[in-house]
């Protein structure tokens, strides 16, 4: 998170100087200040435009529309957007005030998302959704905490609005997607896996410090889980409870711990 605050301000003071013909609320013309980096590795600062919003944040996952400082005229009072994919950049920051919001592409298959598919839809609206959160493979994925073990934000993607559904049944979807997010990791630079706190036990394991505290049930995060019996009907329904343990007190107390105290 330090890292995340530092780059924030350096951030700030490298476009301050055009930030003095900004609006009061810190945007030009409403549109956020921020940057992208391609895949050389080249940045670029300026202007960024959320593909998502509130209500769709899974849409900020696909593209971005951004604009250097050299494409915003100032005098016609003209901004002019190109948009941007996995395939383009690697990554994209756009402020939220001070705050800097970092989306990073990943390659990552939300499996998941594809199993809650099966227990919340039926049909061929399960399968185009189970399809349509498979095959995304390459996505912007929001960064939460980024160190030796950075953690990041994912939504699962809604099934269009077909023949066979109703806007009830795509509306508690789209609500239940918005408010629970999965959350991935990756550690070193590694696989982006998603975080369990089984996979969270696994990889954290290398750290004297953080192993320490897991053994003496420090980490309330980390309770010891019974042993269950096995089989691949209870794996599915164990990968979808999953969804419902408490991932942001794992990040807060265990991966916290680990970036601030380990090798």
């Amino acid at each position: 998170m330090k890292k995340l605050l530092l780059i924030g301000l350096f951030g700030l003071v490298s476009l301050n100087a055009y930030a003095q013909d900004q609006d009061e609320n810190g945007t030009y013309n409403g549109e956020k200040y921020g940057y992208i980096i391609d895949k050389s590795g080249k940045k670029t600062e300026g202007v960024v435009h959320l593909h998502g919003g509130y209500s769709s944040p899974w849409q900020n996952q696909l593209k971005v529309k951004f604009a250097a400082i050299s494409d915003i005229d100032k005098v016609k009072n003209r901004i002019k957007f190109k948009t941007y994919d996995t395939g383009d950049i690697k990554e994209y920051m756009v402020y939220e005030g001070d705050t800097p919001r970092i989306f990073k592409s990943v390659k990552y298959s939300n499996m998941r998302e594809a199993l809650n598919s099966s227990e919340s839809l039926t049909g061929l609206s399960a399968g185009f959704k189970a399809i349509n959160n498979l095959s995304r493979t390459d996505q912007f994925a929001e960064v939460i905490t980024e160190g030796k073990v950075t953690v990041y934000k994912l939504y699962g993607y809604p099934t269009a609005l077909s023949p066979n559904s109703t806007q009830a049944i795509t509306q508690a979807e789209t609500d239940r997607l918005r408010e629970n997010p999965n959350y991935i990791f990756s550690k070193k630079g590694g696989k982006v896996e998603e975080l369990t706190p089984a996979k969270a036990k696994l990889i954290l394991a290398d750290c004297p410090y953080v192993k320490a505290k897991i053994a003496k049930g420090e980490y309330g995060s980390l309770k010891n889980e019974e042993k269950k019996r096995s089989g691949f009907g209870k794996f599915i329904r164990d990968e979808i409870s999953n969804a419902t343990v408490d991932k942001l007190s794992i990040i807060n107390e265990v991966i916290y711990d680990y970036n601030e105290n380990c090798k």
